[in-house]
């Protein structure tokens, strides 16, 4: 029987975007691809203020890399502990004795072991019986692709642009909470989402896109932000309406909410009429966007 080959890829992998899916790519013509990949993020234990926000829930985003050609995941618990292992230990302890490994991919700014003293080069001449392959990061419109890219995308409200950059829609995952239900008053009834407190939330504005529960997915206009027409404080909300549709009852259940387009910032209407106007032509526009055919 002939000698399984491992070929790890190794990274964070938040968003499995396009430069990770380069990666996974180059990692296939090398053998069986074990993508090894760490939670929490590495920030998240060392300076928790700056702790990103993230882009995939974990267990999306090992979905995600089976799906673009993963054979296996690995999730390494990220401690203190870990994060103490010299970049020969990380070697001969993760790599060698864990995973067996035959060969390594990584992209060309990847760290790895105690204050990152470890790097893709190290790698490379590392002498440990297995080869390494450094895979230039990607680039789009002339600027690498990266997560941080991805999200700054996502907070100024881009999420055309961060959708070119992740290969599909950004979403967002969390179950349908119990709102102010002022949208079931005025014909527009919503889900609100409640979401993790690192989920990765556009900027304020109205987004059009789609709400799936269960097996029912249905074109959306999502509104994010404070409702600043109505009166009181409250704080951000995302809410999805979905278009035409009556009588959902989608509370506690997990709802996924993906964002195509952006159409407008969030505004302060001078009445409730002139705001429900402006909610039929957010719906109009959400559902040309999205193909949907309105009901009259």
């Amino acid at each position: 029987m002939a000698e399984v080959k491992n070929c790890v890829l190794i990274g964070i992998f938040d968003g499995v975007h396009a430069g990770h899916q380069e990666l996974v790519k180059a990692a296939k013509v090398h053998g069986k691809v074990i993508a090894l990949t760490f939670y929490p993020h590495p920030t998240a234990i060392f300076a928790p203020e700056r702790t990103p926000m993230q882009l995939l829930p974990l267990a999306d985003r090992i979905s995600q890399l089976k799906a673009h050609g993963a054979d296996d995941v690995v999730v390494i618990d990220f401690t203190k502990e870990f994060a103490a292992l010299s970049p020969d230990e990380f070697i001969e302890e993760i790599l060698i004795k864990k995973l067996s490994v035959s060969h390594v991919v990584v992209g060309e700014n990847f760290t790895f072991g105690h204050k990152a003293q470890g790097t893709a080069h190290y790698l490379k001449s590392a002498n440990k019986g297995f080869e390494t392959t450094i895979v230039k990061l990607s680039e789009n419109r002339g600027n690498p692709i990266s997560s941080s890219r991805i999200r700054g995308l996502i907070f100024d409200g881009e999420v055309e642009r961060a959708s070119e950059l992740l290969t599909r829609n950004h979403y967002l995952v969390g179950p349908v909470v119990h709102g102010e239900k002022r949208g079931r008053e005025i014909g527009y009834p919503t889900a609100n989402i409640g979401l993790d407190a690192l989920a990765c939330i556009p900027a304020d504005g109205v987004y059009a896109g789609w709400l799936t529960v269960e097996d029912k997915k249905w074109a959306a206009a999502i509104s994010i932000g404070t409702n600043p027409t109505f009166p009181g404080v409250r704080g951000r909300q995302v809410e999805a309406y979905a278009i035409d549709q009556k009588d959902l009852d989608l509370y506690d259940k997990v709802a996924k909410l993906e964002f195509t387009h952006r159409l407008r910032d969030t505004l302060k209407f001078d009445s409730l009429d002139s705001l429900l106007v402006q909610m039929k032509a957010d719906c109009d526009t959400a559902a040309e966007l999205t193909g949907f055919t309105r009901i009259n």
